[in-house]
């Protein structure tokens, strides 16, 4: 599984970055009854946190990049924890906290960005249930931050 999502990877012209360190008092990822909580992860791109406010200083095609972003951190994540992609058995669920203006209401959109590339790096198997919710604010400013369960198998 590893081999074919690094293919899919280098096919989108994306890479994994290295699995982020918590940036507070928590674990990355949870092993509990055949699934991986995957705690909520932040968009970077060149080492850079993606800030802003998607409706005030920022727009949803931004949002959604970020999203990607964060989902990209998630499969690292997934990776750092199994030591290989080799036991994702599906992408149960997706939960995506947008930092958005109280008028914005194109969170689905912006979480679109990590539902597609789940889709994109795991197939049928990448299909999940989300959440997409507006939040005022998200640690250290970000604009977007997402976590996952994931079903593992034996």
């Amino acid at each position: 599984m590893t081999d074919v999502i690094d293919r899919k990877l280098a096919e989108l012209n994306l890479t994994l970055p290295a699995a982020a360190a918590p940036v507070a008092a928590y674990v990355p990822t949870v092993e509990a009854g055949g699934m991986l909580h995957v705690s909520g992860q932040l968009p970077f791109d060149n080492g850079a946190l993606m800030t802003g406010r998607l409706g005030e200083d920022r727009d949803a095609a931004y949002g959604a990049d970020a999203a990607q972003k964060c989902a990209l951190m998630v499969v690292a994540q997934i990776k750092a924890a199994l030591g290989g992609l080799h036991r994702v058995e599906r992408i149960v669920k997706l939960g995506v906290f947008v930092n958005s203006a109280a008028d914005f209401t194109d969170q689905p959109k912006v979480a679109n960005g990590a539902s597609e590339l789940m889709v994109a790096l795991f197939g049928e198997a990448g299909k999940h249930a989300r959440s997409a919710v507006g939040v005022p604010v998200l640690p250290l400013g970000a604009v977007v931050e997402v976590d996952a369960i994931v079903k593992l198998a034996d």
